[in-house]
């Protein structure tokens, strides 16, 4: 990020919606891109934690993770981050990453997610952040005809998050 920006991450509501599925349209444009109606039922859904992103009161992404089980054996699933081409590349997927990761910190919850295999900027992320690949889904994404590689994350023991 460029130090005279000003970035907030926050709740998404339904609202958001609409800034969402234009967003996904660009960036997933050949992986069947979730329409609004998908967002909303998705940031209204009790066990899912969406977010928002804005730069300068520009909204440039969102990110979404799930909270799955019973309390004490929590599992979460990352569902999907994504940034504005004009703002990748400037830390802004790591900050919506952090503010997921502290959902399943909170939880003491492992975490797994699919990235597609040819993404080598998210899989480095993921990495550094402590994911480590777990296995391959064969066309997962259909539309495009590519593989997903499917990473894990360990709980954070002993967090008081």
């Amino acid at each position: 990020m460029i130090a005279t920006e000003t970035a907030e991450i926050f709740p998404l509501t339904t609202a958001d919606a609409g800034r969402c599925a234009v967003i996904e349209a660009v960036l997933f444009d050949g992986d069947s891109p979730w329409p609004e109606q998908a967002f909303r039922s998705e940031i209204e859904a009790a066990h899912n934690h969406y977010f928002g992103l804005r730069v300068d009161n520009e909204f440039v992404g969102y990110a979404g993770i799930s909270v799955l089980g019973p309390v004490g054996d929590r599992e979460c699933e990352v569902h999907t981050i994504a940034v504005t081409p004009g703002s990748q590349g400037r830390g802004l997927g790591r900050a919506l990453l952090d503010a997921l990761l502290s959902v399943a910190d909170h939880e003491r919850a492992v975490t797994y997610l699919e990235v597609r295999v040819d993404n080598d900027a998210a899989i480095d992320l993921y990495r550094r952040n402590g994911f480590v690949d777990v296995g391959i889904r064969r066309g997962y994404y259909q539309q495009a005809g590519v593989d997903a590689l499917t990473m894990r994350r360990d709980a954070v023991e002993g967090n008081d998050a």
